[in-house]
């Protein structure tokens, strides 16, 4: 569990949060500019999604559900110690603070659940909110794929590969 100052809780999901994380994670997805995903999680699909990844974390703001982590490997085998993650925020929570509580949190856990490193595969170039965020937590841009990334309104959009060693490590 992390708290910070502005009463941001961030912890493990619970059976009783599933509700919240789907209608969080659902407006990002509807929303079209961030994630991949093109279908919003039913009640039983947001079930075996969130408990499917390594850790799922909920972030409370003065005890409301006001965002999201989600946590997994990047890949398999050799590979395996990569982690990917990705946070959505609630419309109506952006804008204090929640978006860095999260990527706080999953830093300050990944190498306690055995990754070395954090990459984010298809972070959108119109994100700039997010850009700005995990740049100042000291992630690396690696590059960029051109078009990588469909939005809502069928527009291609550039997308950044970014990648941080987890706290901790050397």
């Amino acid at each position: 569990m992390t708290e910070t100052a502005m009463s941001v809780l961030v912890r493990p999901y619970t059976e009783a949060d599933l509700p919240a994380l789907r209608d969080i994670w659902n407006a990002v997805v509807e929303a079209g500019d961030a994630f991949p995903q093109e279908e919003p999680l039913t009640e039983e699909t947001a079930r075996v999604f969130f408990a499917g990844q390594t850790r799922t974390a909920i972030a409370l703001l003065d005890g409301e559900p006001a965002g999201l982590f989600i946590l997994h490997p990047n890949n398999i085998g050799r590979c395996g110690h990569i982690a990917n993650a990705s946070y959505a925020v609630s419309a109506r929570f952006r804008g204090k603070g929640i978006g860095e509580a999260l990527v706080r949190a999953c830093l300050a856990c990944g190498a306690s659940l055995g990754f070395r490193v954090l990459q984010f595969n298809a972070v959108v170039a119109t994100n700039v909110a997010a850009i700005r965020l995990y740049e100042k937590l000291g992630f690396t841009r690696l590059g960029c794929i051109p078009g990588g990334f469909r939005d809502r309104a069928g527009q291609y959009r550039d997308i950044y590969p970014y990648c941080r060693k987890f706290d901790g490590i050397p």
